[in-house]
């Protein structure tokens, strides 16, 4: 999952960054309202924290541009204002959920976790596959009974296949899902890992192949028909 935070305090915005790459979000940063603007309209994003009091472009008028130009990216706005008229505002503007500073980062990490369920019509924590159970909330995953020993960048990779399941994704979206803008992208990341998910699903539970390649378009999750 691919976050963007909008934030112009250093301090804060480093914090909900560093928390939500533990938490295993991709995530890029913005210090102002048009960089973040900019950022969204050029990179596909699964959900934006945003704080309303932005330089440059406040975070209200950053979201009615997006909503104007029929941009449905969830969004989280992050206001010290936190008056019932404030959240109102914001949500009526089309915002996706509001939270008022200070905040904890449980919280934060929490609703930021509900919005990218929603986003892929899948409000439960639990997404399932044929065996496969892959849990959004631990970041865990397990086939047939059998929790699956993954990296961060396995996880990653499997949970955005398995949000959809059906649809093939080209290796440039999946590339997407791995790296930030901090990271240098291996050529071959996408296929490396494919492969190492193979070979631990495999292992486990019925053994019969979930991820599938589609030559010259990229990989699908889905359960073979018997």
């Amino acid at each position: 999952m691919r976050v963007l935070v909008v934030e112009d305090s250093d301090r804060l915005r480093v914090a909900v960054a560093k928390a939500l790459r533990h938490s295993g979000y991709v995530v890029d940063e913005a210090d102002n309202g048009e960089d973040g603007l900019w950022r969204i309209r050029e990179c596909s994003y699964d959900a934006v924290v945003l704080d309303i009091m932005l330089p440059k472009l406040d975070g209200l008028s950053v979201l009615a541009k997006l909503r104007e130009e029929n941009n449905r990216t969830p969004v989280l706005l992050l206001t010290a204002r936190n008056t019932v008229e404030d959240r109102v505002t914001g949500l009526r503007g089309g915002a996706d959920d509001y939270l008022g500073k200070p905040f904890a980062l449980a919280e934060l990490l929490a609703r930021v976790d509900a919005m990218c369920r929603r986003r892929f019509d899948h409000p439960a924590t639990t997404v399932e596959v044929g065996d496969l159970v892959v849990d959004t909330d631990r970041r865990s995953a397990s086939r047939g009974g059998d929790r699956l020993d993954l990296t961060a960048r396995e996880y990653r990779l499997l949970e955005v296949l398995a949000l959809q399941p059906g649809k093939v994704m080209s290796r440039t979206e999946l590339e997407k899902h791995l790296y930030d803008e901090l990271a240098s992208p291996m050529s071959n990341v996408v296929d490396a890992t494919v492969y190492q998910l193979r070979r631990k699903l495999a292992a486990a539970g019925s053994g019969s192949p979930l991820i599938h390649t589609r030559r010259g378009q990229g990989y699908v999750m889905e359960e073979e028909a018997p």
